[in-house]
């Protein structure tokens, strides 16, 4: 399961204005732009900065009521919101674009103009009614995903019990009525909701200098959109034989369990058998493709869990544990009687863990529906990340209160989970010393991690892969679900286990499309958490394998890493890098090397074997 951070300036109904703030517009550059100095730009900041930062508070004290309580009436408010705050914030990006144009300006002054310009996700044009509908119809969107259902045996089921049951079922009947059910019930009916955004969004992006919302989504990279581009598909290169030989070595190993007539020896995997609603990552099936000998870690966590008492509540206390244990100050009292913790019995919310920080300073929350199990205890020290981050840059600059790019934001969680090793459970008291797995494990505790880590990889780069060609309009609306299967195919050799055609919208049934949040920003961070955790672990004076690396316990790793934390976006995003890992470029390498004894294993395993699809 991929989790969502808030970032504040990143989602079109994370900041807000109340209706009496929103008669309070920026005051445009005029025709006379050409006499503007560079202290008109600095004012022109500063108020933008103070309006915004103001508007958040708002916005995201109304954005968690309607997440965490579904009516009617909290979508009509936080559609309301957003819409007023879109246009505040278009306004804002318009004028930006015109004080950038001031010669002479400050490094800081002209870092932050660009960060209004290209801050908005979904930029609605400046005509009359356009924020408002557009607010109205994502609104619509995720609220529908987050009330949506499908069904087991008939009856039916929300969407936290679906993705819970898709990784226990193995019955292929019934894993293709959850897909099918989720995918016809969730996806299909906001197709023509999704078309109308995509419309809206476009002509707010062109209003603003960009040839379309793909490329205002890649233009927030610190370098341009193509050259942002071209990096994604050279990091893809690097890490995309690894994935294949994992396809290659899964798609045998479903073969022998389900026979030809569920899974073909050759070509694409049946997306439900793979444990997961959306394919994306794979570690729900272990127990099918576990190598014989190596394949029994001796334990599982969430049966350590289950068996020593642990509830949801004790599974967030222990996450923070992690992190007072780098040195990091305890959670406010006010997360502990603010977050969401569990699904309420009572009504609807949207159960997609996220992290938020609802008033730039120390607010900070998480939504969830936890449960007992190893997936939920890696979300809760994931989610936690993204608060230790918002609380780090807490003293910045509004317009730098955010991640050194949102890669980072999504990383830093992961890579802190990644130390969630047999040596780290002991420590925490949920792992006896003498069931520790033996180095001969090794294959196994790899394999088990590759199932998630690597699985994902092609679904985090295809999603904006899809959703850039519909904003650039290469692929039309009457082509949306056979553009979408064609890109699973292409980048994860993956197949819906029956027909699909263009009355559906399988895009539709991932919360990040109806939510409209970027999607490449998991791919890079599958890939930096490791470059992470490869610096923490050289900086901890680790000396064996990589992947049996735990940093638990160490504060010199947590002074480096809130350093960078700390800095939020106020510097292009490789001079983040650098400062906690030594290098300004990012890498499949370190992913690469964590793997390598895998790959060798897999490569042996799968001679002989047909591979690719």
């Amino acid at each position: 399961m991929i989790r969502t951070g808030i970032s504040m300036l990143a989602l079109v109904l994370s900041l807000a204005a109340t209706p009496a703030l929103a008669k309070d517009k920026p005051e445009p550059a005029t025709a006379k732009s050409a006499a503007l100095t560079p202290a008109d730009a600095d004012s022109f900041v500063a108020r933008a900065e103070k309006e915004l930062g103001d508007f958040s508070v708002v916005a995201n004290q109304a954005g968690w009521i309607n997440a965490t309580y579904i009516t009617d009436d909290t979508d009509a408010i936080n559609a309301r919101i957003g819409s007023e705050q879109t246009e505040l914030q278009v306004k804002y990006a318009l004028d930006a674009a015109k004080y950038a144009t001031i010669p002479n300006l400050s490094p800081d002054t002209a870092r932050k103009l660009a960060l209004l310009r290209n801050g908005l996700t979904l930029p609605a044009p400046t005509r009359p009614g356009a924020a408002a509908e557009l607010a109205t119809i994502v609104t619509r969107m995720s609220s529908e995903y987050g009330a949506g259902k499908g069904t087991l045996d008939g009856k039916p089921i929300n969407g936290s019990d679906i993705e819970a049951a898709m990784g226990k079922v193995r019955d292929p009947a019934k894993l293709q009525e959850m897909w099918t059910s989720w995918h016809d019930n969730v996806g299909a009916q906001m197709r023509g909701d999704y078309q109308r955004s995509v419309g809206i969004a476009n002509e707010g992006a062109v209003t603003l200098g960009y040839k379309d919302t793909g490329a205002l989504w890649r233009s927030g990279y610190d370098m341009s959109p193509a050259e942002f581009a071209k990096m994604t598909d050279g990091l893809w290169k690097q890490v995309e034989p690894l994935y294949q030989a994992l396809h290659t070595y899964v798609r045998w190993k479903l073969n022998e369990k389900y026979g030809d007539a569920i899974q073909s020896k050759t070509g694409p995997i049946r997306a439900d058998l793979l444990g997961n609603m959306w394919a994306q990552e794979w570690g729900n099936i272990y127990d099918i493709v576990a190598p014989k000998g190596a394949g029994d870690l001796g334990y599982d966590t969430g049966a350590l869990l289950e068996s020593k008492g642990y509830d949801p509540l004790k599974m967030v206390k222990t996450a923070e544990g992690f992190y007072s244990s780098l040195g990091f100050a305890p959670l406010p009292d006010s997360f502990w009687i603010r977050s969401q913790i569990t699904k309420p019995r009572d009504r609807e919310v949207i159960c997609h863990a996220s992290a938020w920080d609802i008033d730039n300073k120390d607010d900070i929350r998480v939504k969830t529906c936890l449960k007992i199990n190893a997936d939920d205890f890696v979300t809760i020290h994931h989610e936690l990340g993204h608060n230790y981050y918002q609380r780090a840059y807490k003293d910045q600059p509004f317009l730098y209160e955010n991640g050194a790019n949102d890669g980072f934001h999504e990383a830093i969680g992961d890579f802190v989970a990644l130390s969630i090793t047999p040596d780290y459970l002991v420590q925490i008291g949920l792992l006896d010393q003498a069931k520790v797995p033996s180095p001969d494990k090794d294959i196994g505790l790899l394999l088990r991690q590759a199932m998630d880590k690597v699985a994902f990889l092609p679904f985090g780069l295809l999603i904006d892969k899809w959703r850039w060609g519909v904003f650039s309009g290469s692929i039309k609306p009457d082509g949306y679900e056979a553009a979408w299967n064609a890109l699973r195919l292409q980048y994860q050799g993956v197949a819906p286990p029956v027909e699909r055609d263009e009355t559906k919208f399988d895009p539709g049934a991932k919360y990040h499309v109806p939510a409209e949040v970027p999607y490449t920003r998991y791919f890079l961070a599958r890939l930096l958490q490791f470059q992470f955790y490869q610096a923490a672990c050289k900086q901890a004076g680790w000396t064996g394998p990589l992947h049996r690396c735990s940093f638990y316990g160490n504060k010199e790793v947590g002074a480096k890493l809130n350093a960078m934390l700390t800095m939020g976006q106020s510097k292009p995003w490789p001079d983040a890098l650098e400062a906690f890992t030594g290098s300004r470029e990012m890498s499949g390498d370190a992913i690469m090397e964590y793997f390598a004894p895998l790959k060798a294993w897999l490569d042996e395993q799968n001679k002989g074997k047909p591979s690719g699809w």
